[in-house]
């Protein structure tokens, strides 16, 4: 091969607006699609990135990021790989999340940076034998692909004495956009404020035209460097999105009078029971209170009479036992009754994407399923 063709590589020019890649949306509620991203898009997200890190950062070249995302999906790209590449950081990468392989690897490199998904830090609170591991290095992490319940981040905060701060991204606008900070007033249950160069305001759902005022649920949209060109080979899906140089998220949320935003849940994620809206997240959330509750997932299913039904499925600390009927009296002394899970059930495990997210859809299909071989 050598002897046949010239070994000199060839003269490319890539510019900051060129296509860089093709992020596939993680097809939690529908069909996947690939959101086509710049070098633009990219850099400009990890640059924004060292500056929400700059407040705990070490010199240059004395950090370590803990990477157990895979790297060829944009969020462990940037914030990992691009992200230490940018600040001259140690990687310590695992081939996958497995509890004790992570914990061992925390106590021997002592990383001060672990950005994740919830149920990673839901597996490191509820390991046996976490108390056994220093866990102290850790300054800041960053978590998002789904909601953080906050008792999730309060017991992580505990165990290592850093900070756990929730954020929010979509592979739309690779990758994230908002999220605590790490010094000074943060909110738990939030996702933060925008990032450097980032506006976000909320929409009404119905038209998507008109601002919705402080406290008042809406559809988040994003102006942003980092958002996509539009979706690959999908131009009416992308019209649909991108509206007059915003990102239309498809995600509920609403703002505080401190500029901070909440998620409330995904537009088609949103339970109609008997003309009632019901967010998942909130019932999550009060699910994740319950101490012998370890990972919990709400959804909507088929009822005939009330148009749909809240079911949940919960998977059970180790050792734990529980009935259908202890959760929905936990759930009854918490939530207005027509959001109780009239549905409940335990699995072993829940269904999740690469990088730990968990399926609703999937659950949903199953739902489905059942129904259409019912007699």
């Amino acid at each position: 091969l050598l002897r046949r063709f010239d070994p000199a590589p060839p003269s490319v020019t890539v510019g900051p607006e060129d296509v860089a890649m093709f992020q596939y949306t993680g097809g939690t509620t529908g069909v996947s699609k690939a959101a086509v991203a710049t070098h633009h898009n990219v850099l400009a997200n990890v640059f924004q990135m060292r500056a929400w890190a700059e407040p705990v950062a070490r010199k240059e070249g004395e950090e370590a990021v803990l990477g157990v995302m895979p790297l060829f999906h944009v969020y462990g790209m940037v914030t990992v790989m691009h992200f230490s590449v940018l600040t001259g950081s140690a990687m310590v990468l695992l081939p996958r999340f497995e509890t004790e392989q992570v914990l061992k690897a925390i106590n021997r490199y002592k990383p001060a940076f672990f950005p994740g998904v919830p149920t990673m830090y839901v597996a490191i609170n509820s390991h046996p034998k976490v108390s056994k591991y220093n866990l102290r290095s850790i300054e800041a992490c960053v978590s998002g692909a789904a909601p953080l319940p906050v008792e999730v981040q309060q017991k992580f905060e505990e165990l290592t004495e850093g900070k756990l701060a929730e954020g929010y991204g979509l592979s739309e606008a690779p990758v994230v956009v908002t999220a605590n900070p790490i010094v000074g007033k943060g909110k738990m249950g939030s996702i933060g404020v925008p990032f450097p160069d980032v506006e976000a305001r909320i929409m009404d759902v119905e038209t998507g035209e008109r601002e919705m005022p402080v406290g008042e649920v809406g559809e988040l949209a994003i102006r942003a460097p980092q958002v996509m060109k539009g979706y690959w080979n999908r131009p009416e899906e992308t019209a649909a999105v991108l509206r007059q140089g915003w990102l239309y998220t498809g995600d509920l949320a609403k703002m505080d009078e401190d500029g901070f935003f909440s998620i409330v849940d995904r537009k088609k994620e949103m339970i109609i029971a008997g003309g009632f809206n019901i967010y998942p997240r909130e019932v999550e959330e009060v699910l994740y209170e319950h101490p012998k509750v370890k990972e919990a997932v709400c959804f909507g299913v088929p009822d005939p009479y009330r148009g749909e039904t809240v079911k949940v499925c919960i998977v059970l600390r180790e050792g734990e036992g529980a009935t259908p009927e202890e959760i929905t009296e936990f759930c009854r002394a918490r939530l207005a009754r027509f959001k109780v899970p009239k549905l409940v059930e335990f699995r072993k495990e829940l269904p999740k994407s690469l990088v730990g997210k968990v399926l609703r859809r999937v659950l949903v299909e199953e739902e489905k399923a059942k129904l259409e071989k019912a007699p």
